[in-house]
Order: structure tokens, then sequence, then C-alpha cells
């Protein structure tokens, strides 16, 4: 028997229920893995929530790492006792075992420990798509990305600084400016005390930056693009205050005809060629020591609700993990 989280309703955090359930054999195509690290990502949240909706009943979670148990029919690219990771589902990460498509697993290469990317994959993988792809950070790109000093922000202030990038980032504390500065940020605006767009504008000598990225969502959106020079990249790729209002599309044109993009993980690794692509990229990143994974804040796995609810809070500086 496995434990896992589900929810048979849309709701807070509390309509997560711990249930055991019996895995079973893998099918073709199909390997079952026990489970090490579950990735609690912001996600999670919509899901749950119904924003995101998913059918009823569901588990939740689309992140995790674990061991090869099983393989079924047809499953020639993986060993039992491989470990493995995924991070784009299928959802149902929230579990001490689980079968699972072996193509959306990465075998974990030998010099890549498990805390170095337990709960961590997701984000490293979005930052790698975004900063790759979304928008091809060059040398000397002055680049603002809010919440620099979250999960997924801390991997992409080091990988901007690898990059070459100057890097303004902002963040919701006093607590959370220091750590984004460590990590190398070269300019942390607290947005609770300071405009962060003034800011912005003092920096870029009033012309203003190249991209944004925004994670943060209705909170930060018309700031966002307010902080764009001409012809700038507006990234939006996540809601954490929130969705953001429907606009007209002319306010692009009278902003200095912006460009726009909503980005998803799950489009950047829509093939098998893509995600090994994406995955490789993030190992490269941190067996170079050019992105270094903080320590994940962990729970037990039964504590889901309570993972929720400090993640909503903005309690936890750095990446979740659930622990079976």
């Amino acid at each position: 028997m496995a434990t896992v989280i589900r929810i048979h309703e849309n709701g807070g955090p509390d309509v997560m229920r711990v249930e055991q359930v019996d895995v079973g054999e893998p099918g073709p195509g199909e390997v079952r893995i026990r489970q090490t690290h579950c990735g609690v990502n912001y996600i999670d949240t919509y899901h749950r929530s119904g924003l995101y909706p998913v059918a009823l009943p569901s588990g939740l979670g689309l992140e995790g790492l674990g061991v090869v148990e099983a393989r079924g029919p047809g499953v020639t690219e993986l060993e039992e006792g491989d470990r493995v990771c995924y991070a784009t589902g299928p959802i149902g990460g929230y579990a001490s075992a689980r079968l699972i498509t072996a193509e959306k697993l990465i075998r974990l290469p030998e010099d890549i420990r498990d805390d170095q990317i337990g709960g961590h994959m997701l984000r490293a993988m979005t930052v790698q798509y975004l900063l790759h792809r979304t928008y091809p950070v060059k040398k000397g790109d002055v680049v603002l990305f809010h919440a620099a000093a979250g999960g997924l922000g801390q991997i992409a202030v080091q990988w901007l600084k690898h990059l070459g990038a100057v890097v303004i980032g902002t963040v919701g504390s006093d607590e959370k400016a220091e750590v984004a500065r460590k990590l190398g940020a070269d300019h942390v605006i607290n947005y609770s005390t300071e405009n962060f767009v003034t800011r912005v504008k003092e920096i870029t000598d009033g012309k203003g930056v190249p991209v944004v990225y925004d994670g943060v969502g209705k909170a930060t959106w018309e700031g966002s693009l307010d902080c764009l020079g001409l012809r700038g990249l507006m990234v939006s790729f996540g809601n954490a205050s929130g969705n953001v209002d429907p606009f007209a599309p002319g306010i692009l044109a009278a902003k200095g005809s912006l460009f726009l993009t909503r980005p998803t993980l799950a489009s950047y690794t829509s093939t098998r060629a893509d995600l090994v692509e994406t995955a490789t990229g993030v190992f490269q990143a941190i067996g170079s020591g050019a992105v270094q994974m903080g320590q994940a804040v962990e729970y037990p796995l039964a504590d889901a609700v309570q993972a929720h609810k400090d993640l909503e809070a903005r309690k936890i500086v750095g990446s979740t993990v659930l622990k079976p």
C-alpha cells in the first residue's frame, strides 16, 4: 500500500486527505517508483483550489524523485534500481509510490545527489527554459525578476549572474532582500516599502529593461509593463497573487510596442527531446557549480496541508518538499 494525498473537492488546504492505495503493477510503458522526495510547487495550489481545473477526485503534485521498483512491458531505457525524477506530471506526485509513464522520467546523473534536485526540479527546469528559450539572456542584459528570494527566484538569480546579466530582483521583506543579495542580485527592491517601477527607472536611467520575468501575476502586472523599455518582453509565467485582469491589447502599443508571452513548462517540454534537453541543462548548471540548490524546507507527506498553508502565506524561503 502507498500513502497518497488526494482531493475530492476544490478549496483551501484542508480539502487534502491522506489515503492508502494499492499502486499495483506497471502496465505497458510504465514503471513503479518508490518516492523519496515529493516536490511542492505553487501550481499545486491552483489545482487544489480549482483555478486550474482537474478531474475529481485527484491526486496533487507534478514533481517527484525516487527509485524504480518495477517496470512494465516495453520499457527499455530504465532498470530497476535507477534513480529517477520528473517535473512535468502527470498529476499525483504527493505519494510514497506511484505508477508513471517511463517517458516522463529522467535518470539522475551519478554526480547529482538526491537532495540537490529533490523538490527543485520543476523550478529549475522552468528557469532553464525561461532564460534560454523564452528570452535568451545575453551578457550585459538588465533583467527584472520578481520574487527573487522564492524557490524559483533563487535559482534564477544565480543562473542569470552566470549568464552575465545585471539582475534587478524584487522581494517582499528585508529578510528576503538579504537572501537575494547573497545570491548575487545587483539591485534588490523590497516592494512592500519601495515603488519598484520608480526604482527600476532610476537604475536604468529611465530606459527600462528588455525583459521582465513575472510569476507574481495580478499584484505586479501593471507595474511590470511600466518597467519595460521600448519593444520589451513581458514574460508572465505565474499567478501567485491571483489572475491578471482582462486588458485591451492596445495597452501594449501605448507602453512601447511591448511583447507579451504566457509560457508554461508543459509547452517547452512537450516532446521527449525537449524534456531531456531541459533536464540536461539543469544538471549541467548544477554540476558546473553555476547554480547551487539550497536546502528545501521539508514536511512529512502527511503534513501536506500545513505545507500548502505556509506556502500560500509566503512563510517559506526557497523550495518545499514532502518526505514520505
